[in-house]
C-alpha cells in the first residue's frame, strides 16, 4: 500500500499500529455521519429508531465476527477503553478475590488498569515469556490461587506478532473457574475467531486495527454459563446495558460493523497472502544484509507482523534515513514520546542489542508484492549508508 505524505510517495508498512479505512466501511458510514443523524437512544423519533436499528445490525456483525451473542457486545471509545472495563470491572465486582494473573508483554492498556490495582493492594502475577514472546500454560497454572479473580492474556502481540496459546489457557481457566480476559485487538483481521471455543469470557476489540475507523472498540462480555459479572467504572445514562454509558456514535459502529463483516469474509485468505509477504520480506532482507534476526517465533505469529533486529542498526536512525519512503515503527505506536526500550523485547531478550534494535514492519489488506520490494530497496540502502557511516566514525 502506498500513500502520499507532503506529495511524496510512501510505501506504508505500519499495519499494526492503525489500518485505513476499507473503502466499503467509509460507504457504510456516511449516510450515519451526514443524513441519518439520530440519537439511538432516542428510539421514539423516527431518526433515533433507525440509528438504533443501524447499531443493532452493527452489534450483530461484531458479534457474528468472534462467534459471541448480540447482547454480549458492548460498546466502547477504543480498545484502550475496553481492556479498562473489563479488568477494572471485574475488580469491582470481586467480592473475595483479590489476585491477577498477566504477562510482562502486555499492551500498556492492560499493564496499566492491573498496575493500578496493585497500588490499591491487589496480588498480581506477572508472568515471564521466552526468547518467542511466548507465555507457558503451565506457568498459568502455576500462577492461579484459590483469589484469583481473573487472568489477562492477549492473542497476539502489537510488537512481535507472537500467537499465546489462548485456546489451552482459556481450558486451563474454565477448569479452575477463573475469568478469563483476552485483548484480540490484533487478531480480528487475519485470525478466525470463536470465544467458545477458545474459553474467553471477556474480550476486547478494536476498528482500527481491522480497517475500521478509530474512536470506537467493543468488550465481548459473556452471558451465558458461567455468566461473567463486571461493575461500571463510568456512569451516566446508562446505555450499553449501564457499562459505558453515553451516546452511542452510530458512524463510528456501523463502521466497526461494516470492518468486522468484511473481517470475517476475508480473514482466512488474508492471513496466507500476508504470511507470503512477510515471507517475501525476510527473505530478501536475509539474503542482502547480514546479521538480520527476526524476533517472535517463525510460525505462531501474526500473519501481518515482521518484528526484525539488524546487527549494528538503531531502529529510530533507520526511520530517518527512509522516512520519505516507507512508514513502518521501531515500537508500540501506543508509547510515550520518550525514546525507551520496549517493554515487549526487554521481556524476551533483556535490555541488550537486540532488543534496542528491534522494529516492526507490518504489511496489510493493501499491501502488494511490489511495495515489499520497495521497501526492502529502501532498507537495504539504509542499512548499508548507516554501517558506513559507523565504520568511518
Amino acid at each position: 500500500m502506498r500513500i502520499v505524505v507532503d506529495g511524496r510517495e510512501r510505501v506504508y508498512l505500519d499495519h499494526n499500529a492503525t489500518t485505513p479505512v476499507d473503502p466499503k466501511v467509509a460507504v457504510a458510514m456516511a449516510p450515519y455521519v451526514t443524513e441519518t443523524f439520530g440519537n439511538p437512544s432516542s428510539v421514539e423519533t423516527t431518526e433515533g429508531s433507525i440509528a438504533a436499528a443501524a447499531v443493532e445490525r452493527a452489534r450483530e456483525r461484531v458479534a457474528a465476527a468472534i462467534g459471541a451473542r448480540p447482547n454480549e457486545i458492548v460498546f466502547t471509545g477504543s480498545c484502550t477503553e475496553a481492556n479498562n472495563l473489563a479488568i477494572l470491572g471485574v475488580a469491582k465486582a470481586a467480592v473475595d478475590k483479590r489476585h491477577l494473573v498477566t504477562t510482562q508483554t502486555e499492551h500498556a492498556a492492560v499493564l496499566g488498569p492491573v498496575r493500578a490495582l496493585e497500588r490499591e493492594g491487589w496480588r498480581v502475577d506477572v508472568l515471564d515469556v521466552d526468547e518467542r514472546g511466548f507465555v507457558s500454560p503451565d506457568a498459568v497454572v502455576a500462577a492461579i490461587r484459590p483469589d484469583t479473580a481473573l487472568v489477562s492474556i492477549m492473542a497476539a502481540n502489537n510488537e512481535v506478532g507472537t500467537l499465546q496459546p489462548i485456546r489451552r489457557i482459556g481450558a486451563i481457566c474454565a477448569e479452575r473457574g477463573v475469568t478469563f480476559h483476552s485483548d484480540l485487538a490484533q487478531v480480528a483481521a487475519y485470525a478466525a475467531l470463536d470465544i467458545e471455543r477458545d474459553g474467553i469470557h471477556l474480550a476486547s476489540l478494536s476498528a482500527h486495527k481491522a480497517y475500521g475507523p478509530k474512536g470506537i472498540g467493543a468488550l465481548y462480555v459473556r452471558s451465558r454459563r458461567p455468566r461473567v459479572r463486571i461493575a461500571p467504572i463510568m456512569y451516566g445514562g446508562g446505555q450499553e446495558r449501564g457499562l459505558r454509558p453515553g451516546t452511542l456514535p452510530t458512524a463510528l459502529i456501523v463502521g466497526m460493523g461494516e470492518a468486522f463483516r468484511l473481517a470475517a469474509e476475508t480473514r482466512v485468505a488474508e492471513a496466507e497472502r500476508l504470511r507470503g509477504l512477510g515471507q517475501v520480506l525476510v527473505r530478501r532482507l536475509r539474503a542482502e544484509l547480514d546479521g538480520v534476526m527476526v524476533n517472535g517465533p517463525e510460525t505462531d505469529r501474526l500473519p501481518s507482523n515482521v518484528s526484525l533486529s539488524i546487527a549494528g542498526v538503531d531502529p529510530y536512525a533507520l526511520m530517518r534515513q527512509v522516512g520519505d519512503r516507507l512508514t513502518f515503527s521501531a515500537s508500540s505506536a501506543c508509547g510515550s514520546t520518550r525514546v525507551e526500550t520496549s517493554h515487549v523485547l526487554v521481556g524476551m531478550f533483556g535490555d541488550g542489542a537486540r532488543a534496542r534494535a528491534a522494529f516492526r514492519l507490518s504489511p496489510g489488506r493493501f499491501t502488494v508484492e511490489a511495495d515489499i520490494h520497495l521497501a526492502v530497496d529502501a532498507i537495504v540502502d539504509a542499512v548499508g549508508a548507516l554501517r558506513d557511516t559507523s565504520h568511518a566514525v
